[in-house]
């Protein structure tokens, strides 16, 4: 959510857009393995995976959302595996689900970063078209 804020303060409405969505997805993430580890009868234990990061240019934020997704496949597929040699094929089903997620994910980010590098900094321009406060209707006398 910091970096969504941070786009929309800029101006970066669709990209703003994009990271709201993705990050309301990534609490549907958190709550799917919450509840699965409570089936299980494990403990939740909620807390950061680390820092926030305080990235606040367009481009930068894409880069690093983009790796941090790739970063979660490799996890999730990891997981999945351990979870199917541990004959709990639920689990492994609630991790190949996020595995795809994940993919989906990395895939806007990085057409974003594509359209960057195609389009130039002008792209980012575009972002903010149709942001602008609408002029006050004017007033009858």
């Amino acid at each position: 959510m910091y970096w969504h804020f941070h786009l929309d303060d800029q101006g970066f409405g669709p990209l703003a857009a994009l990271f709201k969505r993705i990050a309301i997805q990534e609490m549907g993430h958190v709550e799917r393995l919450a509840e699965r580890i409570i089936f299980r009868k494990g403990d939740v234990e909620m807390v950061a995976a680390g820092p926030t990061e305080k990235v606040i240019d367009p481009q930068e934020i894409l880069a690093r959302a983009a790796t941090m997704e790739q970063e979660a496949v490799t996890v999730y597929n990891q997981f999945a595996l351990q979870a199917g040699q541990s004959a709990d094929a639920a689990t492994k089903q609630v991790f190949e689900s996020l595995v795809n997620d994940e993919e989906g994910h990395y895939d806007q980010f990085d057409k974003q970063l594509e359209n960057i590098k195609r389009f130039g900094p002008n792209y980012l321009a575009l972002q903010s078209f149709g942001q602008a406060p609408a002029e006050a209707p004017a007033k009858e006398e």
